[in-house]
């Protein structure tokens, strides 16, 4: 089993957590119908909870503080944080962990149904955490400022315990500018939990992919992909494992495999006929792209033939879909709200309510149960 050779100093760091944090959240309770939004208010990040209801729409359930702060890259409008997977939902064991931009820290909450239980706010170790990765009992955290960085954590009965041997610099051009552009845009992990990736976007126009190691440390260089021009943004992975990149130079979707040596190598691709094609998730076995210039979501199918292209309301951004695969959820950044989509038979969308979610214009971050 991975880090049994960890038990004994992660341990003692846990239980320093532990007294840190206070009384664990109750064991979480798997209702399905909870959607998680972040603000990233640089004032004080909150998560904004909703209950869903059956037809797919949005009630408000609750209000979280993170206990750190949001943040703003400079040049962004509608993306403060230019990245995907910034709140990240552990289903399985009842975690969601969201990144603190403003005061370069990550918070562990426990969650109980609609319900958040706030259980750690940790260093994320560098400057800017941006993004959230998990895989089993591994969690990574990407630091998009000072030329990026990764963090490694292993989770030990509901707490996160950091791994100082398992921090990597990621070596990109801190001036670049706009800076927006030019961090990395997220953090993911293969299905298999055995490759660590990194979207370098315009900065290097780049995939970085690290091995994973036995016990969840990484290789001390990743194997780098350029892809000339394409500005890989965020990344999903369909049900072949295939990996699939919104690619903001070209308004496009693009799927690649991941050869043994960890080279990215094509497969298709495919344009939007969007603007600012940056997010990507895979619900159900279609792709959905977030266009934040045209306020729009792109659907596409395995073989990316196009499926439909859904109106949003302004500055489309992060998105998540229920663990049934029945419905979408976009956030609109111009505004800070979160527009609510059925999810049919064919992958089309149909509209099912949208919410103004409090303090979040221009936030980035959400989950949904």
């Amino acid at each position: 089993m991975k880090f049994s050779r960890f038990a004994g100093a992660a341990g003692a760091a846990l239980a320093a957590a532990a007294l840190l944090a206070g009384p664990a959240a109750a064991s979480p309770q798997r209702a399905a119908g909870a959607v998680f939004v972040q603000t990233d208010d640089p004032a004080g990040n909150t998560v904004v909870a909703y209950d869903r209801t059956p037809d797919g729409s949005l009630k408000p359930a609750g209000s979280y503080r993170t206990g750190g702060l949001g943040g703003v890259l400079d040049g962004s409008v509608v993306d403060h944080l230019a990245s995907q997977g910034s709140l990240q939902l552990d289903r399985e064991h009842g975690l969601l962990y969201a990144v603190n931009a403003g005061s370069n820290t990550i918070t562990v909450f426990g969650v109980d149904g609609d319900r958040l239980v706030r259980r750690q706010v940790l260093p994320s170790f560098g400057d800017f955490p941006a993004s959230i990765a998990v895989h089993d009992n591994l969690v990574y955290v990407l630091n998009a400022r000072r030329g990026g960085s990764v963090q490694g954590y292993v989770r030990i009965a509901g707490f996160l315990v950091p791994i100082p041997a398992w921090h990597r610099a990621l070596g990109l051009d801190p001036a670049a500018t706009p800076e927006f552009t030019h961090t990395p845009g997220q953090v993911a992990f293969t299905p298999d939990g055995n490759r660590l990736l990194v979207t370098t976007k315009a900065s290097t126009n780049a995939v970085q992919v690290f091995d994973v190691d036995r016990l969840g440390g990484l290789a001390f260089k990743p194997t780098t992909t350029t892809l000339a021009g394409a500005v890989p943004f965020a990344v999903a992975f369909d049900p072949r494992g295939n990996l699939a990149i919104a690619e903001a130079g070209p308004n496009a979707v693009a799927t690649f495999g991941i050869d043994r040596r960890g080279t990215l190598q094509p497969i298709a691709q495919a344009a939007t006929g969007q603007a600012a094609t940056c997010w990507i998730v895979d619900v159900g076995g279609r792709l959905y792209l977030s266009n934040a210039g045209s306020g729009t979501i792109s659907a596409f199918d395995g073989a990316l033939r196009p499926v439909g292209v859904t109106s949003t309301g302004a500055g489309t951004v992060d998105a998540a879909g229920s663990s049934d695969g029945r419905f979408l959820y976009v956030q609109t950044g111009a505004a800070g709200g979160v527009d609510a989509f059925r999810v049919g038979s064919d992958g089309s969308l149909t509209p099912a309510g949208s919410v103004a979610v409090p303090g979040a214009a221009g936030g980035e971050g959400i989950a949904a149960s």
